[in-house]
């Protein structure tokens, strides 16, 4: 198939590596193009290869983590998007790779569903979040003193689960153009200009006044 979601995978274990891969190259819309097993490999793997998507590791076992690699990745090749794959789900870890530049964490238990349709909105631009960190984020952005009202933190916690405009009007029953007034306000109030930086500002706690 010509429109397959082409993958570079970063981990240094190859064992990781492989079944993910298998995972992965299970469906026909998925193709693994290439494996690296360090932030230098990534790079060079990713000019090389040209993926659609770049699936990343947090740890490398190297000099440079995932964090790092993923800013490397994201400054030399900022179209092709970065999605972390790991064991870990502390808040600090999210905002540490959202903030290199990636757009979306999901964990590595989760189930193949769940990892598939992280892969397909990531490389339509959707920031994707484990459900378990967008549940934290929920708990942070509806606290009594956010500086969101209620529509816009149920909206920022709807972005981390990677809906569109459209989905987003669909599940809170507005327009396309409501919503996007509604970001415009999420973005204003917490001094960004993107939904994965609105998603990262809001997990460090900085959603009150």
């Amino acid at each position: 198939m010509s429109d397959r979601i082409t993958v570079l995978l970063v981990d240094d274990h190859h064992v990781v590596r492989a079944g993910l891969r298998a995972l992965l190259d299970s469906r026909p819309d998925v193709a693994v193009v290439g494996e690296a097993g360090s932030a230098d490999e990534a790079l060079e793997a990713v000019g090389r290869l040209a993926p659609a998507l770049v699936v990343m590791d947090l740890e490398l076992g190297s000099d440079q983590d995932g964090v790092a690699a993923t800013r490397r990745i994201r400054a030399a090749h900022p179209a092709v998007p970065v999605l972390v794959f790991s064991a870990y789900d502390t808040d600090a870890d999210v905002v540490r790779v959202v903030d290199a530049g990636a757009i979306g964490y999901v964990l590595k238990d989760a189930p193949p569903a769940e990892i598939f349709a992280a892969v397909r909105g990531a490389v339509v631009g959707r920031s994707v979040l484990s459900p378990p960190v967008a549940s934290r984020l929920m708990q942070q952005a509806q606290n009594p003193g956010s500086a969101l009202t209620p529509r816009e933190a149920e909206l920022l916690t709807l972005l981390a689960q990677g809906l569109s405009n459209r989905e987003l009007g669909r599940r809170l029953f507005i327009s396309e153009a409501t919503v996007k007034t509604h970001l415009a306000h999420v973005y204003a109030k917490l001094g960004v200009e993107s939904r994965a930086a609105a998603v990262a500002h809001a997990l460090r706690g900085q959603t009150v006044r």
